[in-house]
């Protein structure tokens, strides 16, 4: 009785359907009104990644959040609008991801964050006008272009430390190939994180998938949630980035990591293919105008991610065929397990939604209060990529258009000075491995498992439970065939 109530309040605080013809599929919601974009996708000067995704989503926090003029975008779009509100039939529920990265119960159109961008007195405005001054300005154009020169150099790294270890073993130590590969995995993979958030437009569309490197996540999947659901409402319940990594906890504890390192590897040798074949299937099912406009939009998309899941797989082939299985195998995971902490290690994603304070209507401060910088030696400049893009992280999600994590580091005193006038208390960069490591230890490896939790199973049975042991098979195969890819 209490849920059918529940349920049915809730339906009772939604507005009713407006009078007219039902909604249509093709839906985007700005500032509560409706609009159909399709039109737009392959005109939108950033790309149509950026429109195709959005579909049947709320986008006022993208557009405002992403453009440096929001309120021209919405001038802009007024020539696509239908005229009338928004209504919850226009909003996916899931915002078109899969369910299991939402908490139980979640509803796009309710669970939503709506913040305002139209006040000129806001922190992100300020920020914004400081922007404009040429000095800066020429500055960061300056750093973005010497951020580009550096990633140039270690792609040549990447593949001559590679090259070498495999033909020349005695010039590259084990050792010394180990902590290369690792330290050129996440600076790559930071560079695809930049590049994520670039507009998609030419060559972009491939260097995106720079973030494959570290055998994370398979960016042409990621960049939606990473860019356009993580960023716009970071640490809300659309976050789906804080419920990335929760699958493994899933696994007991003791076989956390072995079931979870197999279960990648999986991703890696064809679960990734397989995931990318599933993509192209419902793209091809959707169809390609109603995502990205044009065959020519997609197709260097698609050419990026292809290319870089068989240039993994081929440096796997490549390392066992020349009898060095062992020396790919530890820089894998080494790799993975590093970036897997990494990637979650600039937020309080172990702190439960409903625990995190924000007291503000201000999205620019907000994104202020959920994120942190991260430091690994201490330098900003190397630590923006041994971190795989999250030193200056704070100035990233306040500008999150911005094109390299130099600019940010160059804005970086601008948005500290601006956030003083607002009472912003700007705290020291966090230890990623004094700090926020051990931290997610606790949470990601030591914690008891989920049915554990639930069931309140001690430690025998939290292993040697049949059911247990089907997850952890059932979570082994699932790598190999393409779930569980983020």
């Amino acid at each position: 009785m209490t849920t059918d109530h529940t349920d049915t309040e809730e339906r009772d605080l939604r507005p009713p359907p407006p009078s007219g013809p039902p909604p249509v599929s093709n839906v985007w919601v700005y500032n509560g009104k409706a609009y159909d974009l399709s039109d737009w996708i392959s005109k939108h000067p950033g790309g149509e990644f950026f429109i195709g995704r959005t579909k049947n989503r709320d986008i006022t926090s993208i557009i405002g959040s992403y453009h440096r003029n929001p309120e021209g975008i919405g001038k802009l779009i007024e020539r696509y609008a239908l005229d009338r509100v928004a209504v919850p039939e226009d909003i996916h529920p899931k915002a078109n991801a899969p369910d299991f990265l939402f908490k139980e119960g979640f509803d796009s159109w309710r669970d939503t964050p709506h913040y305002r961008f139209d006040n000129k007195d806001d922190l992100l405005h300020q920020v914004k006008k400081r922007l404009k001054e040429p000095e800066l300005a020429a500055r960061i154009k300056r750093m973005d272009k010497t951020f580009n020169i550096v990633v140039a150099l270690l792609a040549i790294a990447y593949f001559a430390v590679q090259g070498v270890r495999l033909f020349e073993r005695s010039w590259m130590p084990l050792p010394v190939f180990v902590i290369a590969m690792v330290l050129l995995r996440s600076s790559l993979a930071g560079f695809g994180h930049y590049a994520i958030h670039r507009a998609q437009k030419g060559m972009n569309k491939i260097y995106t998938n720079c973030f494959d490197f570290n055998y994370v996540a398979l960016a042409f999947v990621t960049a939606d949630g990473h860019a356009l659901l993580h960023h716009p409402h970071t640490q809300s319940e659309v976050d789906i980035k804080k419920n990335v990594f929760t699958m493994m906890t899933r696994i007991p504890r003791l076989y956390r990591v072995p079931i979870h390192t197999i279960h990648k590897f999986g991703h890696t040798l064809t679960g990734m293919t397989i995931r990318l074949l599933d993509v192209c299937r419902l793209t091809r099912k959707v169809g390609i105008k109603d995502m990205y406009g044009t065959w020519g939009g997609a197709l260097p998309h698609f050419i990026g991610s292809f290319g870089v899941r068989f240039l993994l797989l081929g440096e796997f082939i490549a390392f066992t065929v020349m009898g060095d299985f062992w020396a790919w195998a530890l820089q894998f995971v080494i790799s993975l397990w590093i970036s897997t902490f990494l990637v979650v290690a600039s937020h309080d994603f172990e702190v439960e939604t409903e625990e995190l304070e924000s007291n503000t209507e201000d999205w620019g401060i907000n994104q202020l209060e959920q994120a942190y910088d991260l430091k690994v030696i201490g330098n900003r400049y190397v630590d923006c990529f041994l971190s795989a893009g999250l030193s200056s992280h704070r100035v990233h999600h306040v500008l999150p258009y911005q094109r390299s994590g130099f600019a940010n580091i160059a804005t970086e005193d601008v948005l500290r000075e601006e956030a003083a006038k607002f009472d912003v208390e700007w705290l020291p960069a966090k230890s990623f491995f004094t700090d926020r490591f051990p931290k997610q230890i606790r949470t990601y490896l030591l914690a008891r498992s989920d049915d554990a939790k639930e069931q309140n199973w001690g430690f025998f049975r939290e292993h040697f439970a049949p059911s247990a042991l089907k997850t952890c098979a059932v979570y082994t195969v699932q790598g190999f065939t393409g779930i569980g890819t983020v």
